[in-house]
């Protein structure tokens, strides 16, 4: 986790230079960021596995022992980046189209602990790449199964990739002088439709435990609206731009 923070920080400071952001105003928010994400992370896991923790309400403090949902993260960070935005009065859109490929780099690399957990893996497999998971980690009823898809390795190379895409449509836009809000909230937008479906496809094959939704494991779902509500927001956005630019 902590590579992972250092690993998104040194990026977005690099990805500052090209938006013209102080990097002391990175560093700033990098701190509330961190605070307020891991916080939102652990508060969604728990209310996802309200039941135990109810019945084991000291777990809630061993976050060495996993239970860090990225949702709860995004969500988190969502909010303190608005606030954030709104006391240093710097545009909300253009703060985290900067922030979100140093995002989806610290995700790639924060995923890693999932294997020294023993956690997040997927289903079976006889895969040269499947990774053995010790008997007192693997469900009930896969038991006698040994090796596993490993779905933190998947993520995190989903996640590597969207970084170097979100990099590479920054760059080409901002040199290409699409300075704009519009660019900043479609650059927010392709991270949350990448990131969205990759998580969706991914938990077909996980195992760990989630509440359901029409036959939906739950971060499917989420995964589901995140997607919608990115579309709807580039689609009223863009009708809004060529609007303006007809008037």
């Amino acid at each position: 986790m902590v590579l992972a923070i250092l690993t998104a920080l040194a990026l977005s400071f690099w990805m500052a230079k090209l938006y013209g952001i102080p990097r002391e105003t990175v560093f700033d928010l990098a701190f509330w960021l961190i605070i307020g994400g891991l916080l939102g992370a652990r508060i969604y896991d728990d209310l996802l596995q309200l039941p135990y923790y109810l019945q084991h309400p000291l777990q809630i403090f061993s976050v060495w022992n996993g239970g860090l949902a990225i949702h709860g993260a995004l969500i988190a960070g969502w909010l303190v980046a608005w606030f954030f935005a709104k006391r240093r009065g710097i545009s909300f859109w253009r703060l985290v189209a900067l922030i979100a490929p140093g995002l989806a780099l610290g995700q790639a690399i924060g995923r890693w602990g999932n294997y020294f957990n023993q956690e997040i893996f997927g289903l079976p497999t006889a895969w040269v790449w499947g990774i053995p998971i010790e008997a007192a980690n693997r469900p009930l009823q896969y038991i006698s199964n040994q090796y596993f898809h490993p779905t933190f390795l998947y993520e995190s190379l989903g996640c590597l990739l969207i970084s170097a895409i979100l990099v590479i449509f920054n760059v080409y836009r901002l040199k290409n002088g699409r300075q704009e809000r519009y660019f900043d909230i479609l650059a927010v937008a392709l991270y949350v439709i990448l990131y969205s479906i990759l998580r969706f496809s991914l938990e077909f094959i996980r195992l760990d435990p989630t509440p359901l939704w029409l036959g939906l494991r739950w971060p499917q779902a989420v995964s589901l609206s995140l997607i919608v509500t990115a579309i709807l927001l580039i689609s009223f956005k863009h009708h809004e731009r060529e609007k303006n630019s007809q008037g």
